[in-house]
């Protein structure tokens, strides 16, 4: 069986690209910053903790841990707590071009293996009220860096560089070799 540690329908959607049949188990953790963990591989270490903490309860089956980063200016953006750090997370990325990393950990009895993904993703100029507007959807609330590609955020993005997919939150291309190398 696999089990994903995650609860985003996004991940749910996507995996089953993947799996015909899986359950889905949410990890609860801390999920604030390591001091001791370089902020880049932060994706990977809470991918590694959420997986991990799943694989406990679930020790013979297939655990995938994700979690996902917006990454701008020696900075990880994380999901934004109101509107207003909403529309500062939409003004900061304005214009620039922003990295995406989504970490990956699966857990398969004694085995372990981690990874990682980088998108980058260039977003047009917007103006306060293309930002206003945007978030009047209601749809940066529960994404990191403020947006989603897969819906309405699509509209802000100029360019990416890398897989689509992981920006959406699962790099399915990847995690799908990864998977291949479980005995």
């Amino acid at each position: 069986m696999v089990v994903l540690a995650s609860n985003s329908p996004r991940r749910k959607e996507l995996l089953r690209l993947l799996c015909n049949s899986f359950e889905i188990e949410p990890a609860d953790i801390d999920e604030s910053r390591a001091e001791n963990v370089p902020l880049s591989e932060m994706p990977v270490f809470l991918a590694e903790r959420k997986a991990e903490q799943i694989h406990t309860k679930h020790p013979d089956d297939i655990v995938i841990g994700c979690d996902t980063g917006v990454f701008i200016n020696n900075m990880m953006l994380g999901k934004p707590s109101s509107d207003k750090t909403a529309f500062e997370i939409l003004k900061l990325l304005s214009g620039k071009t922003h990295r995406v990393i989504t970490g990956c950990a699966i857990f398969k009895g004694e085995q372990k293996i981690t990874f990682s993904q980088v998108t980058e993703v260039e977003f047009y100029p917007l103006t306060d009220d293309e930002i206003n507007a945007y978030i009047a959807t209601g749809e940066p609330n529960d994404k990191a860096g403020a947006y989603g590609i897969q819906g309405r955020g699509a509209l802000l993005v100029k360019e990416i560089r890398g897989d689509y997919y992981n920006v959406v939150g699962l790099p399915l291309a990847l995690l799908n070799r990864k998977l291949k190398e479980l005995d």
